[in-house]
């Protein structure tokens, strides 16, 4: 802080130190006061962190999203989405989508995000890692379980998995569980090792791995069933360029998860809103549009056992750090 004094007080304090300067000191005309005892130091409050504001303008909820299907339909769909829940409960949502699928998960257990849009492997490592907790699990179809495909085009001569030997096989992203954690299971189990026998393409998303595929970019591919019909207004022959050659064993759909700390009363009253979702014509189609879901039901961790068995049956293991290891 800058001080400034005063001219006349300036002039003053100038005449005073000249006097003193030539007259010598001057002897006190009193006695000076005795000295006072210090006060004794006192301990300072510790300072109390502000507590974390959900949804306000200020703190928005922020929504992480994987990048698994077309990135402006995706965001248009969450967009809406999160209009409403605000509209329902004052909370205000910001969906952004992450670089990949593992971004989201860092996002979530950074503190970057509060809420998840997680594919269920992603999900599965989260909850490892103490990040995050389901709150919802999608529907398709009606069901709260889903497949994966891997597909090709006929003219490749590409018949069993045995043939993808030598192939370019595209994949949405590296943990995509059905567009890559159960496929290359199955790949495994062939004795191919994809990373030596195979040249993998990471394709961007579900979508990206069937036009790949029906470009005739890469000889086969793995996505969701039926990932096809994402793209069948602009590919309109697409059933036919682009067939089934496999399909997974079913798998618990993908999840809205929430930060293990998020209070219960803000989870709850967003949970509540999300399910309205299901009611109405409007609210089913932003749904469909965020990731093809044709609604939201409720559950708990336990759902997603089964397909923890699934990948302990494969050896494959997640660790505290989220990293997926073969050593079991």
């Amino acid at each position: 802080m800058k001080i400034r004094f005063f001219p006349v007080l300036a002039l003053a304090v100038v005449l005073s130190l000249l006097l003193a300067a030539c007259g010598g000191a001057a002897a006190p005309t009193e006695a000076p006061a005795a000295p006072t005892q210090a006060p004794a130091p006192t301990t300072a409050p510790e300072p109390t962190a502000e507590p974390y504001l959900y949804g306000t303008e200020e703190n928005p909820i922020v929504w992480v999203l994987v990048p698994s299907q077309d990135t402006d339909a995706v965001l248009s769909g969450a967009g809406g989405i999160a209009a409403a829940v605000e509209a329902a409960t004052g909370y205000v949502i910001t969906p952004v989508i992450s670089t990949d699928f593992t971004a989201a998960v860092e996002a979530m257990c950074s503190g970057e995000a509060q809420m998840g849009a997680l594919n269920t492997f992603n999900y599965i490592v989260a909850k490892q890692r103490g990040c995050a907790e389901v709150g919802l699990v999608s529907m398709r179809f009606g069901s709260t379980f889903y497949t994966g495909q891997i597909v090709t085009r006929p003219e490749t001569g590409i018949s069993s998995l045995a043939d993808l030997v030598g192939t370019t096989f595209c994949r949405p992203d590296p943990t995509s569980t059905s567009g890559w954690v159960l496929p290359s299971i199955a790949i495994k189990a062939e004795g191919i090792d994809p990373e030596v026998d195979m040249t993998i393409v990471d394709a961007g998303g579900h979508d990206g791995v069937i036009i790949s595929v029906y470009n005739g970019d890469c000889d086969a591919g793995s996505s969701f069933t039926d990932a096809r019909t994402n793209v069948a207004e602009a590919y309109p022959d697409v059933n036919e360029v682009v067939t089934v050659l496999t399909e997974s064993a079913p798998i618990p759909n993908d999840t809205i998860s929430f930060a293990a700390d998020m209070p219960a009363e803000v989870r709850d009253a967003i949970t509540a809103a999300l399910l309205e979702l299901n009611k109405s014509d409007e609210g089913l189609a932003q749904l469909n549009q965020l990731y093809s879901w044709s609604g939201l039901d409720t559950t708990v961790d336990s759902f997603y056992d089964g397909f923890r068995q699934q990948l302990e049956a494969a050896g494959m293991c997640i660790s505290d750090q989220g990293r997926i290891s073969e050593d079991c």
